[in-house]
């Protein structure tokens, strides 16, 4: 069994690893539209802060979106990421990409991993797909990718379910089985509990454990600590927190937390200054909302949080009021 708390507030654990999804997750914000030099100056502040982990974007299927309307990082095509890229790599920084089920062609789109920069390929899953998640792993890990696998909505999963998910799981080649909180609905002592079996899962098949936290109740943070407290060894956060909807835990709040000297804040606070702020003034929204939270707060899909942010509605009491019907 694993033991209740793995850290303390002045330890650190060289297990953990800091995996940056401003790109991926943010660039469900702006459609994917950064530019280079953004990528190029996150990568470098990356470095500098001692993150382990860059995710680039999604490695979207061609022929089911249409490319001329994303950016370049939803496919993350090969010669695009070295174009921006290659010039910079350093082999403290690791290259991820993330592939949905049903969504992305693994087995034509993404090269072995002897003709590619990328380091990592992260499957996204929901629970009743965890077949086709498995057989994406295999693929991705012939070609010489270490793979991680987020289960998606895991605040709607049964218990049953969820069991025999992480058993299959770790039957698996997968490195790292992610607990995500897709709606921002989950509370410290319930992420405390679901870590506790994922880590116990973990410990059967020899995995490490991924936390990825949604900040609509404001608990995104302090979810991914209270994890990383448990053991959970893979903490994900994107710089000012930018993300789909209420955003993820900010970088900035994170690397302040850990206490292990390889982490320094600084670099990313001039990125926030140069880049993020920048976003911001330029009109790009994302982070905590009334309209979040009440989609958290009710486990929902935030579809309808992010559908009343872009109408510039404020009519929390009925926009409530709609989705307490929506549960019906």
């Amino acid at each position: 069994m694993q033991d209740a708390i793995k850290g303390t507030m002045i330890s650190y654990r060289p297990d953990i690893k800091v995996l940056d999804a401003t790109i991926r997750d943010g660039g469900l914000v702006n459609n994917f539209e950064f530019t280079d030099q953004f990528v190029r100056d996150l990568y470098q502040a990356n470095v500098r802060a001692g993150v382990d982990v860059m995710e680039i974007g999604y490695l979207a299927d061609p022929e089911l979106f249409d490319e001329s309307k994303f950016g370049k990082w939803k496919f993350c095509h090969e010669e695009a990421i070295r174009e921006v890229l290659e010039d910079l790599l350093d082999p403290s920084l690791k290259l991820a990409v993330m592939a949905d089920v049903g969504r992305a062609n693994v087995v034509r789109d993404l090269p072995d991993k002897q003709d590619s920069i990328l380091d990592m390929v992260r499957i996204a899953t929901y629970i009743n797909t965890i077949p086709a998640a498995i057989e994406m792993i295999e693929t991705c890990a012939k070609k010489g990718y270490q793979t991680t696998v987020n289960i998606m909505a895991v605040s709607k999963a049964q218990e049953s379910e969820l069991a025999e998910a992480l058993d299959m799981l770790g039957k698996s080649s997968v490195n790292v089985i992610y607990l995500v909180d897709s709606y921002g609905s989950l509370y410290p002592l319930q992420m405390r509990q679901l870590a506790q079996r994922y880590l116990e899962a973990a410990e059967t098949y020899g995995k490490q454990i991924g936390i990825h936290a949604h900040n609509n109740q404001q608990l995104a943070f302090a979810n991914t600590t209270e994890c990383a407290m448990m053991g959970v060894s893979y903490l994900d956060a994107t710089m000012g927190g930018m993300g789909r909807g209420a955003g993820n835990c900010a970088m900035e709040l994170l690397l302040g937390f850990l206490k292990n000297p390889k982490y320094d804040i600084k670099p990313v606070l001039r990125f926030l200054e140069k880049h993020i702020q920048k976003l911001k003034h330029d009109g790009v929204v994302w982070g905590y909302d009334i309209q979040y939270l009440l989609t958290g707060y009710l486990n929902q899909h935030p579809r309808t949080a992010i559908a009343f942010t872009k109408e510039k509605r404020e009519d929390y009491f009925a926009f409530f009021q709609e989705l307490q019907e929506n549960e019906g």
